[in-house]
């Protein structure tokens, strides 16, 4: 689901940092490929997805920082009460996603 909300988002200021941690990440999916390609014991590749997953999720709690310091304080501090209100369950389902996964 694709939000269409409009506006600066929250991690614009850690891009550069974020695409670089998701670089890294792509590298230890291709990693993982390799492994598998290569035969590899099958707990050496549960050990690398585990590694990888962590990576991933790092991801995701940086940008939920950033949404909740960006975005919900922003309108909070805007006095936009339903607006915050409406942030604040957007992070809830969120937090929701990423402990499913």
């Amino acid at each position: 689901m694709v939000s269409t909300v409009h506006g600066t988002p929250g991690y614009s200021d850690d891009k550069q940092q974020l695409l670089a941690r998701l670089r890294r990440i792509e590298g230890q999916v291709r990693g993982l490929q390799r492994l598998v390609e290569n035969e590899t014991y099958c707990i050496d590749v549960l050990t690398q997805v585990a590694a990888t997953t962590k990576a991933l999720q790092g991801v995701g709690l940086q940008l939920l920082e950033g949404h909740l310091g960006h975005c919900v304080a922003g309108a909070a501090a805007g006095g936009q009460e339903a607006r915050t209100t409406e942030l604040v369950h957007e992070a809830t389902k969120a937090v929701e996603r990423l402990l499913r996964a």
